[in-house]
């Protein structure tokens, strides 16, 4: 199994907080943007829900080796 590349867009970030709530582990907010703890992680879905969820799309998740995006859906 491949791992995700996870970016979060500071410039769309409005700090909802939302993905720190569906995934601490993963996320965490920093002045006020959603930072990854990691930008290389284990499949997860709660990093898919983390995505789905941002209320701005600010965060994608992609397969690492191929770079297809998994989240958010288009």
């Amino acid at each position: 199994m491949t791992d995700w590349t996870v970016a979060v867009d500071r410039t769309v970030c409005i700090g909802a907080s939302v993905c720190a709530n569906y995934a601490p582990a993963l996320f965490e907010l920093r002045a006020g943007k959603s930072w990854p703890r990691a930008s290389n992680v284990e499949p997860d879905e709660a990093t898919i829900d983390a995505a789905e969820t941002c209320p701005v799309s600010a965060i994608t998740v992609h397969e690492s080796a191929t770079g297809v995006l998994l989240a958010p859906e288009e």
